[in-house]
């Protein structure tokens, strides 16, 4: 699954504590929902940047052979360079793209 890095901004923004808690109506659920969104974020950009690094894998046990190899140092500073799995989840809530329930309600 190819995910788009373009959702969140790159930079250091100040959020409306107002719009963070305005669905669930505690601040706390929504940062630990928001929380688990950017594990899974974070979770699926490591395993692509993973997925696309295998391509330059080398099998080679002697470090004499050590090259640089420049796609894969660009690759690498792409990802450095993308917005923070944080930020990228704080958007999505603010946007309404993240589906949550809880759990502790029982249905009756």
């Amino acid at each position: 699954m190819k995910y788009n890095h373009s959702k969140g901004e790159l930079t250091t923004k100040t959020y409306n504590r107002d719009e963070i808690e305005a669905s669930v109506g505690n601040i706390y659920k929504s940062v630990s929902i928001i929380a688990k969104r950017a594990n899974q974020i974070n979770a699926e950009l490591k395993d692509e940047l993973a997925e696309r690094l295998k391509d330059f894998e080398t099998f080679q046990d002697t470090l004499e052979d050590v090259f640089e190899n420049k796609e894969q140092i660009e690759l690498s500073k792409l990802y450095e360079s993308l917005p923070k799995p944080h930020a990228i989840a704080v958007q999505e809530w603010l946007e309404g793209k993240i589906y949550h329930r809880d759990t502790e309600d029982s249905p009756e």
